[in-house]
C-alpha cells in the first residue's frame, strides 16, 4: 500500500514536466506480454532486449540463470534498466521451471521462440492471451526443458539463407509486432490503477538522490506525531 503523503513528498522533488512524462509513459506500459531470457551469455544481448522492452512498453523482464549470470551493459541498456521491473531466477534448482511456475500462476502462457520447431508464424499469433515470450541462449537456443514444457512456439518468417536472427533483433521484431497489434485492439492491456501507482512511486523514488534517507526521516517524523 502506497503512503499518499510520502508519494506527495517525493513528487515535490520533481518538476511538473518530469511527473507528467512518468504518467504518460506508464499509461503505455503493459504486463499483458512479458519476456523471459534463458541463459543469455552476452551482456550486450540481454541489455539490448531490456532496452527493447522499455521502448515498446513491456514492463516485466525475467532472466533465468542456470548456466550464465545475467549482466547488464550500461552502455547498451542506456538507462532502461531503471524503468523495467526485472526478476532474476538464479537458485541452485531448475530456474527455468521456477520461472515458468511463477508465470503460469499469474495467468501467462509460455511461448518459446524458435526457428527450428513446428511453430506459429508471427503474423498469425493470437495476441488475446497473456504471454511470456522465451528467448534462449545465443548458440544453442532454448533448452530441452523449454521445448518440452512450453505451451507453444513462435517463429519469425525468413526467406534468406541465414536460419536465425540475433536474439536482440528477434525480440525487437516480435515485441514491436505484438505490442502494436495489442494497442490497436480492444483488449484490456494497460496496467491496473494500483499497478500504475506502484510503478509511479518506484520511478519517483529512483529519480531522487538519497530517497531512502528522505523516506526514513519521513517515517521517523510520523512516529513523533
Amino acid at each position: 500500500m502506497i503512503d499518499k503523503e510520502l508519494l506527495t513528498l517525493f513528487e515535490s522533488y520533481l518538476t511538473d514536466k518530469r511527473k507528467a512524462l512518468y504518467k504518460k509513459v506508464i499509461a503505455e506500459r503493459t504486463c499483458h506480454f512479458t519476456v523471459v531470457l534463458e541463459d543469455i551469455c552476452q551482456p550486450h544481448n540481454a541489455s539490448a532486449v531490456l532496452r527493447t522492452c522499455d521502448i515498446f512498453g513491456v514492463q516485466d523482464l525475467h532472466t533465468v540463470e542456470n548456466k550464465y549470470i545475467n549482466r547488464v551493459s550500461k552502455y547498451v541498456a542506456k538507462g532502461s534498466q531503471k524503468w523495467i521491473t526485472s526478476k532474476r531466477y538464479k537458485s541452485d534448482g531448475n530456474n527455468t521451471q521456477i520461472c515458468f511456475d511463477n508465470l503460469r500462476e499469474k495467468g501467462y502462457q509460455i511461448i518459446a521462440t524458435s526457428p527450428h520447431t513446428d511453430s506459429c508464424s508471427l503474423q498469425d499469433f493470437d495476441i488475446s492471451k497473456k504471454t511470456a515470450f522465451v528467448f534462449g541462449e545465443e548458440t544453442e537456443g532454448i533448452s530441452d526443458f523449454v521445448k518440452e514444457n512450453a505451451d507453444g512456439f513462435l517463429n519469425i518468417p525468413m526467406v534468406g539463407f541465414t536460419e536465425s536472427l540475433n536474439i536482440s533483433v528477434a525480440a525487437a521484431i516480435i515485441l514491436q509486432d505484438v505490442t502494436t497489434k495489442l494497442r490497436n485492439s480492444e483488449f484490456d492491456w494497460q496496467l491496473s490503477e494500483e499497478q500504475k501507482e506502484v510503478l509511479y512511486f518506484d520511478w519517483l523514488k529512483k529519480s531522487i538522490k538519497n530517497s531512502d534517507v528522505i523516506e526514513e526521516k519521513f517515517h521517523e517524523s510520523k512516529l513523533l506525531e
